[in-house]
């Protein structure tokens, strides 16, 4: 690995270790030449499924995709960024995990709302009126009341 601040092509590790998530290794290594320390991570390069869109459309899995939607529909909630980004790394794993070449973009938005409805309900909502392309205020409280039926909540 290079030196980032001398350039030198060669240095040495002094210490590894694996993240608390056990998906990354922590490197620490110093520079051979100018003896400055710092940090590398070492991940896995782990190729996503193509998605295939409702309309029969082809494209690459793109996290900043779904990492825009989680906010949109998490946006002015009480939930961390440290949340937001476990559940884009549980849906990530939950594609990956699939082991399929092509994922349909259905069972993404599917896991997202699932994801969501565990997270906060007001995003849940939010995305599945997206997602679900509501039509009308009906629509909004259909879902409201199928929600309510399954969380044990009584209506207002």
């Amino acid at each position: 690995m290079h030196c980032p601040f001398c350039s030198t092509p060669d240095t040495r590790v002094i210490d590894s270790r694996l993240s608390i998530e056990g998906d990354r290794v922590r490197r620490r290594r110093e520079c051979i030449n100018c003896s400055i320390r710092f940090t590398t991570y070492e991940i896995a390069e782990l190729l996503m499924p193509i998605v295939i869109k409702r309309d029969g459309r082809r494209e690459q899995f793109l996290e900043e995709k779904l990492r825009t939607s989680l906010s949109r529909a998490l946006e002015k909630r009480p939930i961390s960024n440290g949340l937001i980004e476990e559940t884009l790394l549980s849906i990530k794993k939950y594609v990956r995990a699939s082991g399929e070449r092509e994922f349909s973009s259905q069972r993404i938005g599917e896991r997202v709302m699932k994801e969501l409805l565990n997270l906060d309900q007001v995003a849940y909502v939010r995305f599945a009126s997206v997602y679900l392309s509501f039509e009308d205020i009906n629509a909004f409280r259909e879902e409201i009341e199928r929600l309510q039926k399954i969380s044990g909540v009584d209506s207002v």
